[in-house]
C-alpha cells in the first residue's frame, strides 16, 4: 500500500454503507481511481462539499493492490461545477460527461490531456455566452481521440482509397473507418456522413490544434459530428449512454 496524492474530478458516486460511500474519480495523475470514502454521507463529514459530482478537488488516498477500493483520506475542493441557472443542456452536458469519463477509460489509465480537456469543457458549460452543443461534441472528439477509438477518415476500410473531401460517405461504426460509394453496400452497414464533417473532423483531430482554437460549428455541422461521435460511443459501450436522452441539439 502507498499514499497517493492527485488532482481529481468526481465522476460517480455509489453508497457503501449508512454512512459511507464508494466515490470514483478521474485524476490528472492515475487516470479512474475508485475509493472507499468512510463517513461521507454524514452531514459533517470529513470531506465537507468536496465529494459532490463535479466537484474539481485534491484527493489524498491510500492505494490498495490486487484490485482493492482504495481509502480516500483526505479532499479539499478546488473548484465546483455551476452549471448555467435555468439551462438543463448545461447540467445534463456535465452528467454527459462524467458518464463518458467513467464508461470509456480504464481504472489507474492516467491521461492528463483528457483530464485538462474535462475540466475547460465543464468550464464552457458553465459559461451562459458558450455554445454547449459545440463544446460537448469537441469534448466527444477528443475523448474518442485520446483513448483510441476516434475512426479512421483518411482511407476506405474496403479499398483503403484515400478519403477525398468531396460528396458523402458512409461510416462503418463496426470497423472503425468510413466506406467509399464505390464499396458501400448494403451487407456493409453504415450511415451517411458528408465531406464536409469529414473535413472539420480532420481539423478537430489535427496534431497541434489546441482546443480553444477549433473552428465554430454551425448547428448541422454540430449535429452531423455529434451523431457520428454517439454511434462510436453506443458501439463501444453496447448501448446509448443513459444521459444522452436529456441533452438537446437541436
Amino acid at each position: 500500500m502507498s499514499t497517493e496524492k492527485a488532482q481529481a474530478l468526481v465522476i460517480r458516486q455509489a453508497d457503501f454503507s449508512e454512512s459511507s460511500r464508494v466515490v470514483t474519480f478521474f485524476s490528472r495523475e492515475f487516470g479512474k481511481v475508485s475509493a472507499l470514502a468512510k463517513g461521507a454521507k454524514r452531514l459533517k463529514g470529513p470531506f465537507d462539499a468536496a465529494l459532490d459530482l463535479l466537484s474539481n478537488c485534491r484527493i489524498v488516498f491510500i492505494r490498495k493492490s490486487s484490485g482493492a477500493l482504495s481509502l480516500l483520506t483526505q479532499a479539499s475542493l478546488s473548484s465546483r461545477f455551476a452549471p448555467v441557472p435555468g439551462s438543463l443542456n448545461s447540467l445534463y452536458g456535465g452528467y454527459y460527461l462524467a458518464e463518458l469519463l467513467a464508461s470509456l477509460t480504464e481504472e489507474e489509465d492516467p491521461e492528463p490531456q483528457l483530464f485538462d480537456l474535462a475540466i475547460k469543457t465543464l468550464e464552457e458549460l458553465a459559461d451562459p455566452q458558450a455554445d454547449l452543443p459545440s463544446a460537448i461534441v469537441a469534448f466527444e472528439i477528443g475523448l474518442l481521440q485520446i483513448v483510441g477509438l476516434f475512426p479512421n477518415l483518411t482511407e476506405c476500410c474496403v479499398c483503403t482509397a484515400p478519403v477525398k473531401i468531396e460528396g458523402k460517405y458512409a461510416h462503418w461504426v463496426s470497423q472503425g473507418g468510413l466506406l467509399c460509394n464505390s464499396c458501400r453496400r448494403q451487407e456493409f452497414q453504415g450511415r451517411s456522413v458528408s465531406a464536409g464533417a469529414v473535413a472539420l473532423l480532420r481539423r478537430m483531430t489535427e496534431s497541434g490544434t489546441r482546443m480553444s482554437e477549433r473552428i465554430r460549428l454551425t448547428k448541422d455541422q454540430t449535429e452531423e459530428c455529434h451523431r457520428l461521435a454517439v454511434s462510436v460511443i453506443s458501439q463501444t459501450l453496447g448501448k446509448k449512454p443513459g444521459t444522452l436522452r436529456y441533452l438537446k441539439f437541436k
